[in-house]
């Protein structure tokens, strides 16, 4: 995957979870705020490695994997760099994220055709 805005890599700190990224800046921050609906807490994005860095040993050694998980963004897409444990766990994520925010983009009046009281 190439990234046309940059070459080196992103961090999602989500939860418990350390995750490279690879992406243009635009998408990854756009999977990070789709990841942020399904915590309490915020999805940030780190242009540098974490203190601490990646702590899950099979993540930091996917970088050297010639298998890569590539996320549908929008027009665009991002790289997870992850364990398929970490990976799974995210993509669920994105994805229980893109479903809480059309749920809260949905007019009420809409679904029901009245308005409630």
């Amino acid at each position: 995957m190439r990234s046309p805005t940059r070459s080196e890599l992103s961090f999602l700190l989500l939860d418990h979870l350390t995750v490279p990224l690879v992406g243009c800046t635009d998408h990854v921050e756009r999977f990070a705020s789709v990841c942020g609906y399904t915590t309490a807490d915020s999805a940030t994005v780190v242009e540098h490695r974490p203190a601490g860095g990646v702590s899950c040993p099979s993540c930091r050694l996917v970088p050297y994997s010639p298998d890569q998980l590539v996320v549908p963004v929008e027009s665009g897409a991002v790289g997870v760099l992850a364990c398929p444990e970490h990976r799974s766990e995210l993509v669920e994520r994105f994805h229980a994220g893109l479903e809480t925010r059309r749920q809260l983009s949905i007019d009420p009046t809409e679904s029901t055709g009245h308005v409630g009281r």
